[in-house]
């Protein structure tokens, strides 16, 4: 099998594809001949050695993957030979095969494409715990979401709007947010001010008739959550899901006390060990919106694994309009 080895956590250019022995399945175990996967900006922290936790060395990247099982351990009952599949996984997706724990598997409609299972795959599950575990969405709540071109921030504001919320969606480039959110009902904040902790508040505050939002998916960090904390109206529930502008912010409770915000984390990869039984709930729910035609995942470039580094180029120099993938073929 190819796959690629991170064999010392650094520059991507420092990695590559090798052969390496095929994967043999054990007990409770899913071997899948993977299709695609996904490129997601934490695969970028994990194999520059930026991430919280590093795998054992030497490891095989990439968190999302899709593909049909090849064969199964004993004790499995869920899947079998044949079955179409989507993976959540911790690291291994960027190969040929992979493995993963029955409950890691999820099947796809048959109509689903593996590029678009793995486009959506852990950025829509990110999406909607951040909106109906964390954040308590409701039907009719206003809903910010910041980085809206960004992958979690896209099915964000898909679901949200599906779900029946006024949706803001909040982006540093507007025309990029165009492009990838298409025709999803939304209200377009620009995040490019250069006072951005008033202008951030007046623009929600005119979308919102001064009553700001609910709900605040937030995936930047930095100036944006600050701003964010700002323009939340009473009782109002900020999500923090991600800190893409590099900034960790610190909170000053006093602005959570005057109008009682409640500011929630959401690390999603627990649901996935510790309550699997949540993530295929909303699987159910995820596929079901696909299915309607409410949620799409804006594909930018699929590429060949043998060119992986160019895709994680791509996010880290935040040139990519939508969602990069991998194909093994």
């Amino acid at each position: 099998m190819l796959a690629v080895q991170v064999r010392t956590p650094g520059p991507v250019e420092t990695h590559a594809v090798e052969e390496v022995p095929d994967l043999t399945v054990d007990h409770g175990q899913v071997l899948v001949d993977v299709k695609a996967a996904a490129v997601n900006y934490p695969d970028l922290l994990v194999l520059t050695g930026r991430y919280q936790t590093i795998p054992p060395l030497p490891f095989t990247p990439g968190k999302d993957a899709a593909g049909v099982v090849r064969a199964v351990g004993t004790g499995v009952k869920r899947v079998k030979p044949g079955d179409r599949v989507l993976l959540h996984l911790e690291y291994g997706a960027f190969a040929t095969q992979a493995l993963a724990r029955e409950d890691q598997c999820l099947p796809l409609p048959a109509a689903m494409e593996y590029v678009d299972a793995v486009a959506l795959g852990l950025a829509a599950q990110t999406a909607w715990f951040a909106l109906r575990e964390r954040g308590a969405f409701e039907p009719g709540d206003r809903v910010l979401v910041t980085g809206a071109s960004g992958a979690v921030g896209q099915a964000a504001v898909q679901i949200a709007s599906a779900l029946g919320a006024k949706v803001l969606a909040a982006a540093s480039n507007l025309e990029r947010a165009r492009a990838v959110l298409g025709e999803t009902p939304c209200s377009l904040i620009d995040l490019s001010g250069a006072d951005l902790r008033n202008s951030l508040r007046d623009q929600v505050h005119a979308a919102t008739g001064g009553r700001g939002v609910d709900v605040a998916i937030e995936t930047l960090g930095g100036d944006a959550f600050d701003a964010t904390l700002r323009a939340m109206a009473w009782c109002g529930r900020v999500v923090s899901v991600g800190f893409a502008s590099g900034r960790v912010p610190e909170i000053k409770a006093g602005h959570l006390l005057v109008k009682n915000i409640s500011v929630l984390g959401l690390q999603w990869t627990d649901y996935r060990d510790r309550q699997p039984h949540r993530v295929e709930r909303a699987h159910e729910v995820l596929m079901d919106l696909w299915q309607r035609g409410a949620l799409r995942s804006h594909i930018f470039k699929t590429l060949p694994l043998g060119r992986f580094a160019e895709a994680f180029r791509l996010i880290d120099g935040r040139q990519a309009s939508g969602r990069l993938v991998l194909t093994m073929e």
